[in-house]
């Protein structure tokens, strides 16, 4: 089983000590959003899991958990930097300084195991083509050799974006095939090998279609072998192999307004007061009522992927 830490919201930034809390217990509980009275936990000892699957927009304060994790585990780390200041990203670090980290991350972990994300590409006013193929080349130029690879993806709003972004551009194909030429031309001239997530038709640029993790994306990072598995995706369209995320929906306080992950502001908030660092739950904690049941874990690796506890080091 591969564990997702950041796909609906930004753990690392957030609720870093919960998780680290999570780890050195062993096991972590998912309340199953249907019905409410069903838990769902899973074991997350080294031996349990074929991989951890890291998302997020800083790992300032986490980068010491980083390197204690990617110790015990086979790790891959996702780290979004792209040019928007607060209009659009109100809680996220300068671009500046994002950048620094996502370096400082890649000495800790490896190169290997870091994969820079420029994504969502969206259009305003204020971050227009030009402006995306500018800090593009800054970024690409201060990462080369530093990283796994580039992804990028273009924006899917949701029908009703809370808040509403100003001066929001719709993105047209030409604009799409813009930015797929410009930035296949300035990661090639770097060595940079770049992907799209969630689209298709840009390889005359040199932009790959594969998922944004793979078990061969895996392997190769941790220098393991995993058995060919068909699988479904986490979502409609995209090619990731599947995980299970330990995240929750209105819960991040990035409150990027870009993001489908969160519905609500005022939600985030009540939900954010419900957290509980001891807990096993994200938000909230395990009730009377509740029926925790155990989950299913497939392991996809060829060998047994025994490791030593993370907690023996």
């Amino acid at each position: 089983m591969i564990l997702n830490v950041g796909g609906k919201t930004d753990i690392v930034n957030h609720y870093g000590t919960w998780l680290m809390n999570r780890f050195a217990e062993g096991y972590v509980c998912l309340r199953n959003p249907l019905f409410p009275n069903k838990v769902v936990r899973y074991e997350i000892s080294p031996d349990k899991l074929d991989a951890v699957l890291f998302c997020s927009k800083n790992y300032l304060p986490f980068l010491d958990n980083a390197a204690r994790l990617a110790a015990g585990y086979r790790t891959y780390f996702h780290y979004t930097v792209t040019p928007y200041g607060a209009d659009l990203e109100p809680n996220i670090p300068s671009v500046e300084e994002s950048a620094r980290c996502l370096l400082a991350l890649s000495d800790l972990v490896g190169s290997r195991r870091v994969a820079w994300r420029y994504d969502p590409v969206l259009f305003t006013k204020e971050y227009p083509l030009e402006r995306h193929l500018d800090v593009f080349h800054t970024l690409c130029r201060l990462f080369s050799g530093k990283i796994d690879r580039c992804i990028f993806g273009f924006v899917e709003l949701p029908l009703n974006p809370m808040p509403k972004i100003e001066h929001y551009i719709p993105l047209k194909p030409r604009d799409k095939a813009a930015i797929a030429a410009g930035f296949g031309k300035i990661a090639a001239s770097y060595g940079v090998p770049i992907q799209i997530c969630r689209g298709k038709g840009y390889a005359e640029y040199g932009v790959s279609e594969s998922g944004c993790v793979t078990l061969d994306i895996l392997g190769k990072a941790n220098n393991c072998a995993f058995r060919e598995a068909k699988h479904n995706g986490n979502r409609r369209g995209c090619k990731c192999f599947e995980s299970r995320d330990v995240g929750f929906y209105n819960t991040c306080p990035n409150l990027c307004k870009y993001c489908f992950t969160n519905t609500d502001a005022e939600k985030v908030w009540e939900n954010r007061a419900l957290h509980d660092d001891r807990s096993p739950l994200l938000i909230g904690n395990i009730r009377e009522t509740d029926t925790v049941m155990r989950g299913v874990q497939v392991s996809y690796l060829k060998n047994d992927g025994s490791q030593i506890s993370l907690f023996d080091l």
